[in-house]
């Protein structure tokens, strides 16, 4: 895709802090963006814009919003970013407005999204890899903390496509063959810094200066890798989960304030993804007779704060 080429028609579904940083960068760089979200994040956005409050920029991005998913209709491609609770529900009602060459892809936590939205409407979504220190803490206004790149696969055309899309919006994008691999990777840190966030109400950076918590964060860990071997699932730098964890960590240690998604719903008193995370590990554990103690307690602990 050059520059001379016309842009595809982007919406995205669920406008958050991942939604509202990738699909603005997008608009930024000038493709022809409609965001889907809350009446809130809708009213001050046709007001005033979308505000991008990035370490690396501060600039307000006009963009056409919507509270209707019916605003996907005519989308060449779907960014598909609401919470793991909401995936199945609103793939249902994502179905009618899609057209056979529409192409949808999950930039969500978890690992078994493209499952849930393909049981659920049929839908056959890209699943994609999130890196990114974002936060929304009033509507419209996205605070971008660190990186902001992707992870795509496995090779194809349209996996292609939506690489050079990303590109050419100012969003690093690889192609991975071992999508998988790559899903699971980003799970073993959110599993390890989400719940740990939550329950202590801390940045990642002082997540990682705490050495108690770093030895939690890494008991966490080998639990996620023990359940992803017995799974089958090949993650990159597997065979050194030291070396894994302590770049983790000193990356980590570079996001300042930021905060998990996790200690951002629980500090809101809203329901978390708890069960697409810890959750998920324990069920999985369950099944393959991996035992995951850590990942219980974590789990168990941030749904009874959440029931608070």
């Amino acid at each position: 895709m050059t520059n001379t080429e016309s842009w595809p028609r982007i919406a995205v579904v669920g406008s958050g802090a991942v939604g509202g940083y990738f699909g603005g960068m997008l608009a930024r760089a000038g493709a022809p963006v409609v965001m889907i979200g809350r009446p809130a994040f809708v009213d001050q956005v046709k007001k005033n814009g979308l505000f991008i409050d990035s370490f690396r920029f501060q600039e307000r991005v006009n963009v056409e919003v919507s509270t209707e998913i019916s605003a996907a209709r005519g989308a060449d491609v779907i960014l598909f970013c609401v919470k793991t609770l909401d995936t199945a529900a609103t793939s249902k009602e994502l179905k009618p407005h899609l057209s056979a060459e529409t192409i949808v892809v999950s930039l969500q936590n978890g690992v078994d999204n493209v499952a849930q939205i393909r049981t659920a409407s049929g839908i056959e979504a890209l699943p994609c890899v999130v890196y990114v220190a974002a936060a929304m803490p009033e509507p419209g206004y996205i605070k971008h903390s660190g990186r902001g790149d992707l992870v795509i696969g496995p090779p194809s055309e349209k996996v292609d496509r939506i690489a050079a899309l990303m590109q050419r919006g100012g969003v690093p994008c690889k192609v991975s063959a071992n999508i998988e691999g790559e899903l699971w990777t980003k799970f073993l840190w959110n599993c390890a810094s989400n719940a740990l966030t939550a329950l202590g109400q801390v940045s990642y950076s002082q997540l990682a200066s705490d050495p108690d918590a770093r030895k939690l964060y890494e008991y966490t860990v080998l639990e996620v890798l023990a359940v992803a071997k017995a799974a089958g699932v090949r993650i990159p730098a597997a065979d050194d989960p030291q070396a894994m964890m302590e770049k983790a960590l000193e990356t980590s240690s570079h996001l300042g304030d930021a905060r998990s998604s996790t200690a951002q719903d629980l500090a809101r008193g809203k329901q978390t993804e708890i069960y697409s995370l810890n959750g998920y590990v324990v069920q999985r554990g369950l099944e393959l007779r991996v035992p995951t103690p850590v990942n219980q307690a974590l789990f168990t602990l941030v749904k009874l704060s959440e029931a608070k």
